[in-house]
């Protein structure tokens, strides 16, 4: 479904990226991991067509027109509401404003929908930006941190949506640096150091590897292990 072969990328004198290869299947949530610049967004940026790649090959299976995209700086329009701000959008998509009505009812802002962005909370802007993301039924989504900086409980609230849109289907590309949040919803994860895989798979699978570590949370020492470095 989404796959990257010997992908380098520099930014002047800075390569971020050095070789990635990876291949993520269908119906799948597949984890990328790291630290604040290790080059998770950037990988994104590339699969999504933002950024061109120096080197190396990518692709996925479906249009771009069938892909979401949640973005780590939400782009929400403060002083319009939340329906209407995924009214804009779908109007782009050319699909009904019932959609709109139906995304906010999925993430739990139904309630909200006359209610000013500039008024929302962060767990509710995430929801809206995840609404955004999800408006016209995407094959593929990608998010990059959804939970970042959110408390535990509106962060276990974005992970059971999460979760419920890959029941239906939905092949999630998802990048963080909290460990807990990758093995709690990843089918596989790969994990990134300073723009090189250091290690990739099925995260029970990437502990029996390495020894003495025994528990899927210990995925964090498996980091360290590699890298010398924790990811917060």
């Amino acid at each position: 479904m989404i796959k990257m072969n010997n992908i380098v990328k520099s930014f002047g004198a800075q390569t971020v990226l050095s070789n990635v290869s990876f291949e993520a299947k269908q119906g799948e949530i597949f984890g990328l991991l790291g630290r604040s610049g290790a080059g998770k967004t950037t990988i994104i940026n590339i699969l999504t067509n933002q950024l061109s790649p120096d080197n190396g090959s990518h692709r996925i299976s479906v249009s771009l027109h069938e892909t979401g995209l949640m973005l780590d700086e939400d782009g929400l329009y403060d002083r319009l509401n939340c329906l209407d701000n995924l009214n804009v959008f779908a109007d782009i998509y050319g699909i009904s404003h019932k959609k709109s009505s139906e995304a906010l009812e999925r993430v739990g802002l139904g309630s909200s929908a006359k209610k000013a962005v500039g008024q929302l909370s962060k767990g509710m802007r995430q929801r809206l930006a995840l609404a955004r993301a999800i408006l016209h039924n995407p094959k593929v989504l990608f998010l990059d941190e959804p939970t970042s900086g959110l408390d535990p409980s509106t962060a276990q609230g974005i992970h059971q949506l999460i979760q419920g849109l890959q029941k239906r289907g939905t092949t999630i590309f998802l990048t963080t640096h909290n460990m807990d949040e990758a093995v709690k919803l990843c089918d596989h994860v790969l994990l990134l150091h300073k723009g090189r895989i250091v290690e990739q798979g099925v995260p029970a699978e990437i502990c029996q590897r390495h020894g003495a570590i025994k528990t899927v949370p210990d995925l964090e020492a498996v980091f360290i292990k590699m890298t010398g470095e924790g990811l917060s």
